[in-house]
């Protein structure tokens, strides 16, 4: 998928702190650093970080390569980032650059001589600009640099910290704790590094990240946890870097074992399913929605129930919820002329929706699973890609009928998938606000079922697509019930079948 590993490879170059340290004039004015990718102990792929001084302003590129496997076939991933600022650590411009196969994604920024941020985004030829503010104190990889290095003579302190992440386009707020001076073996030999753990708070819950700096507050090492598996960054030369690396193949990192099989009859009416998520730091893994809720039982245990039937409103939407975006397109002619015609003759909205979603379920004639993450007018063009390509199509074209839309992230249950049975996948789905409640319209799948869990609803952004399936190499499904098991379990005491054996 397009850009999911970059935002979480990006963590260990931002952060920063409150404070900021004095130039550091005896960095020389050119440096390359060569890192290893390794996921799980196997090599996925290389960055390579180079640090540029010319004159006032030091320029920053970092560059991602890797090979990404889907349904078996492998496809080219490269992510560039590039950061400009004054010496001491004032942000002057940045830019990214998304390759996978054929879609390109880059996000540009400019500060204006006001303070204010010129925000460029181009997703499959659209180009849409904004002027908006910059959060106050965030920094880029230089001035973090710098804030770093200062935080490394001060062992055992905890410092505030404020990270502006290119991919999000967000300022995340983080907590840093100087650990101190380790010796730390970094692929056959060892280094003195300053040791720092970042923490990330989110609504979802808690990332932490592992930083080991050298003399002059350089990445020299990065961990964190990826689909549940370690991931780790290693600095070494370059023909390290460069040695032959392994496809990720993020599927099979990603599906989840069903405890039972789930006919058509169970799926179409009522299902609980009691979940454990062995990562204790994700606060939020499942959303409430008008079809599904969820109950924390404690100790990583989860209870959600998926139904078809209509519950009171919980999230009424607000005007972002039809408003269009650099990957919902809803204002361009391309995509209202597609949802007019999709829409037909429907007089109502649940009738349009109806009219959509059938729509888009037969439009995508080809199945591009090296796509990555397309936006809509690259589906509406292109006519390929799989349930996430469809979702953003058909939320785009929701909107542009005026119907308030979102992408939801989360997982469905198949009877196969390649060479495994009774799994649940990566999914994603629409929902829209119909008579004063969100329903749900899954064009992938033809139909909404209660196989389907939510983990998490966006704008279409990916980055919230891939934070939230992150977490499904945590995830582990014990039982599964239908209501009728539920009612004679409660009155019979006894154990019913669903539990996994």
């Amino acid at each position: 998928m397009r850009s999911w590993i970059a935002p979480l490879l990006l963590v260990p170059t931002l952060c920063l702190a409150s404070g900021q340290a004095s130039p550091d004039t005896t960095v020389p004015s050119s440096t390359t650093t060569w890192m290893t990718v390794m996921l799980n102990g196997r090599k996925i792929g290389q960055e390579e970080i180079q640090r540029q001084r010319a004159g006032d302003v030091v320029i920053t590129t970092q560059t991602l390569l890797m090979d990404v496997k889907r349904n078996g076939r492998t496809v080219p991933y490269t992510n560039t980032s590039r950061s400009v600022e004054t010496v001491d650590g004032k942000p002057l411009s940045f830019g990214m650059t998304t390759t996978m196969s054929a879609n390109e994604t880059d996000i540009a920024g400019t500060m204006q001589p006001d303070g204010q941020l010129q925000l460029v985004t181009s997703v499959g030829g659209d180009t849409r600009q904004i002027v908006t503010g910059w959060p106050a104190g965030a920094l880029l990889v230089e001035g973090q640099r710098m804030a770093m290095l200062a935080a490394s003579q001060h062992p055992g302190q905890r410092y505030n910290l404020l990270a502006y992440n290119q991919a999000s386009q967000q300022a995340m707020k983080l907590d840093v704790d100087v650990i101190g001076t380790e010796q730390v073996n970094l692929l056959g030999h060892v280094e003195t590094l300053n040791h720092q753990r970042e923490t990330l708070r989110g609504p979802r819950g808690t990332q932490v990240v592992d930083l080991w700096l050298d003399a002059q507050g350089n990445l020299r090492k990065g961990s964190l946890s990826m689909l549940g598996r370690p991931l780790d960054l290693v600095a070494c030369n370059q023909a390290c870097a460069a040695a032959p690396s392994e496809s990720l193949d993020m599927m099979d990192s990603a599906l989840i074992d069903s405890p039972r099989l789930l006919t058509p009859d169970m799926l179409s009416d009522f299902l609980s399913y009691r979940v454990h998520v062995s990562n204790k730091s994700v606060i939020h893994p499942f959303i409430n929605t008008d079809e599904q809720t969820v109950a924390d039982l404690g100790d990583g245990n989860w209870q959600v129930n998926v139904f078809r039937s209509t519950l009171d409103d919980r999230d009424p939407p607000t005007p972002a919820d039809t408003a269009p975006n650099a990957w919902l397109q809803s204002d361009l002619p391309a995509i209202r002329e597609l949802a007019t015609t999709a829409a037909g003759n429907a007089n109502s909205p649940q009738h349009v929706m109806g009219n959509l979603n059938s729509f888009v379920n037969r439009y995508l004639s080809q199945q591009g699973v090296d796509i990555g993450y397309a936006s809509a007018l690259e589906v509406a063009r292109d006519r390929k890609g799989d349930c996430v390509e469809s979702a953003v199509l058909l939320a785009a074209m929701a909107r542009a009928k005026g119907i308030p839309a979102r992408v939801v992230i989360g997982m469905i249950y198949t009877n196969r998938y390649g060479s495994k049975s009774r799994v649940f996948v990566p999914h994603a789905w629409v929902i829209a606000w119909l008579k004063d409640r969100w329903h749900s319209f899954d064009p992938a799948a033809t139909r909404f079922d209660t196989g389907h869990i939510a983990l998490d609803s966006s704008d279409g952004n990916p980055w919230h697509l891939f934070n939230a399936t992150n977490e499904l190499g945590t995830i582990q499904i014990d039982s599964v019930h239908t209501f009728e098991e539920l009612y004679n379990r409660s009155y019979s005491g006894g154990m019913v079948d669903g539990s996994r054996r």
